[in-house]
């Protein structure tokens, strides 16, 4: 272990919780200490529920540690179900409550209570917030899933689905839900059970009786789905319909699977191939594009940048090392070295070293690429509350692949229009101090406007934009044998467009490092850039 400011994944009892809160009448009983209890903030103030999670915390404190713990763990179950009446009772630890060891399963066992009790093994110090999510699905799975559960005969009923994985705090999985099971609607397939969100106990207990699994998100649901296809026999899709191309592979695998007619869904298509091949998007073909997030939402975007829109990948990662080979096996797709850390500082310097005109992240590299003054789009958890809109705005599907477009692409356009504010800061006509032109010219300045301008509201010292970051990202060590720029060459460079500014930066570094330059002024920048251009 060690200290961060921030981290990509919690410690698996968050995963529980996710699983706990996004269920109708499960209570997960958590022995833990006063100080672990933040955990409800996640779900009221960031996914904004209107409800707080289902969770019970014992809350002992150091002065209890020297008495029987046990105890208060015993009372905390008995009174969390006379008080809230479950249908299934998740009882777990900590972190810090596991060094004490009381076994919270064995205590709640004891107890005799007439409803399922599912202890969770949840070993902090080895594994993280996705693993917890799976294994605690897992295991309500086993424990409730009835094994005398089986399809009904196909003859005169439309075929049956599961959709497993979607979860509370999940980046956008309540409305991919909502656009899957439209999407299945169109081809005669019905949902017939969705878990852990919005399931029942009771519907845990009929997973048995679908067609087939349908495994929205593998981080969580992927360990449920082979032990029900073991144990039911039912085949599992795994197709994860993110981004237009694999949403229309989705579709024909539930046609094979199920044996109906792809073409109703096919029909509903998607904007994205017809925007990615307009006019208006042309000039987005070939930027530079570092992807980075949970390997799930990672490689399906990264298919989405390189295939869809026509971006060049240069970096691709993930924070959870349990979808490390599928990682891989992008990454070699696009010839780039994968990246496999849950280390932020680490994941800065890759994106400092690429120089990337567009990341994709999760909230961890918004952050980054505000350091770094590079484009961001949010497309992973973990994610802040803009990143849970009120609006309807899915990822998956085809009415996702639009909503897609519009996340990867208006990053750079918004950043066009304010490289182009910049570039003209400094003309007399529109630097910061000027009256509208469309006021006239006896418009005054405003209030607190430039002083020692001219008759036209020209500024004598305006402000310069701010200067771009170093090539090597802010936080990132410059080799001493670099070339340094001067001041003037970096004020020059800022003007040049964010999106070839990279470009320009390691071409002319290039140009001065091939002759030997200690410094990089403006002759040496306008040099390169004929050097390059002929």
């Amino acid at each position: 272990m060690q200290l961060t400011v921030w981290t990509y994944e919690g410690p698996p009892h968050v995963g529980a919780m996710r699983v706990a809160t996004a269920m109708k009448d499960v209570h997960f009983v958590l022995h833990a200490p006063q100080g672990d209890t933040y955990a409800d903030l996640l779900f009221t103030m960031i996914e904004r529920r209107d409800h707080r999670p289902p969770v019970t915390y014992t809350t002992f404190q150091a002065r209890d540690l020297g008495t029987d713990t046990a105890l208060l763990l015993q009372d905390a179950i008995r009174d969390a179900y006379d008080r809230f009446q479950p249908q299934a009772l998740l009882v777990g630890a900590s972190c810090t409550a596991e060094l004490i060891q009381d076994d919270p399963g064995g205590v709640a066992k004891a107890l005799g209570l007439p409803v399922p009790v599912i202890p969770l093994e949840l070993p902090s110090y080895q594994r993280k917030e996705g693993w917890g999510a799976a294994e605690t699905f897992y295991a309500l799975v086993r424990a409730l899933a009835d094994p005398a559960a089986t399809p009904a005969p196909r003859e005169g009923r439309r075929p049956r689905v599961n959709l497993l994985g979607a979860t509370a705090l999940g980046f956008r999985h309540r409305d991919d839900v909502v656009e899957v099971t439209r999407l299945l609607g169109l081809m005669g397939v019905d949902v017939a059970v969705t878990a852990p969100l919005g399931a029942s106990s009771a519907d845990l207990a009929r997973l048995g009786e679908a067609d087939a699994n349908i495994v929205l998100y593998p981080e969580t649901g992927d360990t449920a789905a082979r032990w029900l296809e073991k144990t039911f026999r039912t085949p599992t899709i795994r197709t994860v319909p993110i981004g237009h191309g694999a949403t229309v592979e989705f579709v024909h695998e539930v046609a094979t699977v199920l044996g109906v007619d792809p073409a109703p869904a096919l029909a509903a298509g998607s904007r994205l191939p017809w925007y990615s091949a307009s006019v208006d998007s042309t000039y987005l073909t070939g930027k530079r594009v570092f992807v980075f997030g949970d390997a799930t939402h990672a490689v399906a975007m990264a298919r989405v940048a390189a295939d869809e829109i026509g971006f060049e990948v240069v970096g691709l990662g993930a924070y959870n090392r349990e979808g490390a080979r599928e990682v891989r096996a992008a990454a070699a797709k696009y010839n780039v070295e994968p990246l496999i850390t849950d280390d932020y500082l680490a994941v800065e310097a890759a994106i400092a070293a690429a120089s990337p005109e567009l990341v994709l992240g999760s909230q961890m590299e918004r952050h980054i690429a505000k350091r770094l003054r590079i484009p961001c789009a949010v497309i992973s958890a973990p994610v802040h509350v803009q990143d849970f809109p009120a609006r309807y705005s899915p990822v998956m599907g085809f009415e996702g692949a639009n909503v897609l477009f519009d996340t990867l692409v208006h990053p750079l356009t918004m950043g066009l229009e304010e490289h182009l504010l910049a570039m003209f800061r400094d003309d007399f006509e529109f630097h910061d101090g000027a009256a509208a032109s469309h006021l006239g010219a006896s418009t005054l300045p405003p209030a607190g406007g430039v002083e020692g301008g001219d008759r036209r509201g020209k500024a004598s010292s305006p402000t310069p934009p701010p200067p771009a970051p170093p090539a090597s990202g802010r936080g990132v060590a410059v080799a001493a044998n670099d070339p340094a720029w001067t001041t003037e060459a970096e004020k020059e460079l800022g003007k040049i467009p964010f999106f070839v500014r990279g470009k320009a930066r390691r071409n002319t570094e290039k140009f001065a490092a091939e002759r030997g330059l200690a410094a990089i002024d403006l002759d040496t920048l306008y040099e390169a850039k004929s050097h390059y251009a002929r």
